[in-house]
């Protein structure tokens, strides 16, 4: 439901908030006070056209925000969060139309796109009248429409899932057959590759441990020399680093039984001979392991060799070479299995036609018969708007391909004239003619997931009776769903559960637009203004006590 709306710098609109309510809210005001202007900034927000001729003399942007609150809408916040628009119950609309060009939208306070906006407004708002962005001026809503007066909506939902189904076993069948053409050279191709690599017996990691080891054997005699040379300094003999040191102990040693200052020092000498002592060990231990083995370093680098060639052909590591034949064998399975896979895949599609065309036969049946009696409650309806020879009603057209919506497409068609051969409505419908079409179709089929329907031009062209039916009906819609209505006849307005009333006024100058919500007496007195014009007497004022009276 719309609660706010805040206009700024736009057309002859300086600063403007109005607050909506539930229920039938209804616009009055001379011709020229604005009431136009505030449905065109309604239309921005739904993602209508934004040029620098909409924005206020003197300004540099015009502002609209609209607040949405959708408490109890969970239909439509699941919608909003497939969008990628999380919100907690509200939700804030803004549009930004710049002189210089830089137009911008935020929805819940984010940047984002005019498509986006279209998007997420559209499960918000619809606007009957003079304005494109309208369900029933595209013809693709009107199928839903037709279904969702017929009650096919599970009907229509089981279809679709079938649908979705076929197509998918379709598309499995495809690329089977896409395969087959080439399935020998790919099978040999597949099993030459499968089979290279099986005989490498890769394992992971084991390139890095064998880079290792053949960087030991191929200095083994460097590594032989060198550790036995250090052996040698440190322990090989009398005058090794280690006898050298243990000599400097003995020392130390002496003088640290006269002089026990040098205790400390006589036991890190110590420690250290020790030290150098196992490290001295150590290279003896690391001497006696080192060996020259020539086959072993060949053995290594012919496994490097291997290893190298297959990551050029098929990998970059010996990892991703693995997960490759991993998917080469999953390829190979489908293709040996090809026939059985084949044979099972037809017998699905087989089964899933069958049952589409089941489902699809009852839709288009119970569609047709949902068509007649949708014509003769619409025509009833139009008669009452005062279009009395109007005709409706819903064409057909097969597919030749059935879609998720099943095996035709429909068009409503309308000729508001007698004589007239009825056409595509979305093509000749005025946008009054528009209003009471929608108004008709929400008196036969109320229900809608749209919670705020706009009408205006509603009551172009009629008056008297027809025009307080136009008011009951729309009353009637307002029960279930939030309804704006711009509206000339007191007639319609006697209706409203909020009534505003929009006015022009100048102020230091320049013209402005302002919106009011009226009492009782400001009302009664707008009412007598639209049923007397200029000169209200007591006569027009109690006329229009008895219309709100009677209305109630």
């Amino acid at each position: 439901m719309l609660t706010d709306l805040n206009i700024k710098n736009f057309a002859i609109i300086d600063a403007l908030h109005v607050a909506f309510q539930p229920g039938l809210t209804i616009l009055t005001g001379e011709t020229g006070a604005g009431k136009s202007i505030i449905i065109d900034a309604v239309n921005l927000i739904l993602g209508g056209r934004g040029s620098a001729e909409l924005i206020r003399t003197g300004a540099d942007d015009a502002t609209v925000e609209a607040l949405f609150d959708l408490a109890g809408e969970e239909a439509l916040l699941s919608c909003l969060a497939e969008l990628g628009i999380e919100t907690e119950g509200e939700l804030l609309i803004k549009r930004v139309v710049a002189r210089s060009g830089k137009n911008r939208v935020f929805i819940g306070g984010g940047l984002s796109t005019i498509a986006v906006l279209a998007d997420v407004t559209r499960l918000l708002i619809n606007i009957y009248g003079q304005h494109e962005s309208q369900t029933l001026l595209r013809p693709e809503n009107h199928l839903a429409l037709l279904d969702g007066f017929a009650g096919l909506g599970s009907l229509r939902g089981d279809f679709s899932r079938i649908h979705g189904e076929f197509r998918g076993v379709k598309a499995e069948i495809q690329r089977l057959e896409e395969g087959a053409r080439d399935a020998a050279r790919k099978l040999d191709l597949l099993s030459y590759q499968s089979n290279e690599i099986g005989a490498a017996s890769l394992v992971a990691g084991e390139e890095e441990d064998l880079e290792r080891e053949r960087q030991i054997l191929a200095h083994g005699e460097k590594l032989l020399a060198n550790s036995q040379r250090a052996f040698d300094l440190l322990y090989g003999s009398d005058a090794s680093i280690l006898g050298q040191l243990k000599l400097v102990t003995a020392a130390v040693g002496d003088i640290s039984r006269i002089d026990p200052e040098l205790a400390e020092l006589y036991e890190t000498l110590q420690g250290a001979a020790l030290q150098l002592e196992d490290g001295a060990l150590a290279l003896r231990d690391y001497a006696a392991r080192v060996e020259s083995d020539p086959e072993r370093l060949q053995a290594v680098d012919d496994r490097l060799d291997l290893i190298g060639r297959l990551k050029k052909k098929y990998a970059p590591t010996v990892e991703e070479i693995i997960a490759f034949k991993a998917q080469v064998d999953s390829e190979l399975a489908l293709l040996t299995n090809r026939d059985q896979a084949r044979g099972e895949l037809d017998g699905r599609l087989e089964e899933l036609t069958h049952q589409m065309q089941s489902l699809g036969r009852e839709l288009s049946e119970r569609r047709r018969e949902a068509a007649s009696v949708l014509r003769t409650a619409m025509e009833r309806e139009l008669r009452e708007l005062a279009m009395p020879h109007a005709v409706f009603e819903v064409a057909f057209e097969a597919l030749a391909e059935p879609r998720p919506t099943g095996f035709e497409r429909a068009e409503f068609l309308f000729s508001p004239n007698p004589g007239e051969v009825p056409r595509p409505l979305a093509r000749i419908a005025s946008g009054g003619e528009l209003s009471r079409l929608m108004l008709a179709l929400k008196q036969v089929h109320p229900e809608s997931d749209v919670p705020t329907l706009v009408f205006d031009e509603v009551d172009t062209g009629i008056g008297g009776a027809t025009s307080a039916l136009v008011g009951k009906k729309l009353k009637n819609v307002a029960r279930k769903q939030q309804v704006l209505c711009i509206t000339h006849l007191p007639q319609v307005a006697a209706f409203a559960d909020h009534h505003y009333r929009v006015e022009k006024r100048v102020i230091d100058g320049r013209t402005a637009t302002n919106v009011s919500l009226l009492g009782d007496d400001e009302r009664v007195a707008e009412m007598a203004r639209m049923l007397g014009g200029v000169k209200i007497t007591d006569t027009t004022l109690e006329h229009a006590r008895e219309m709100i009276a009677e209305a109630r």
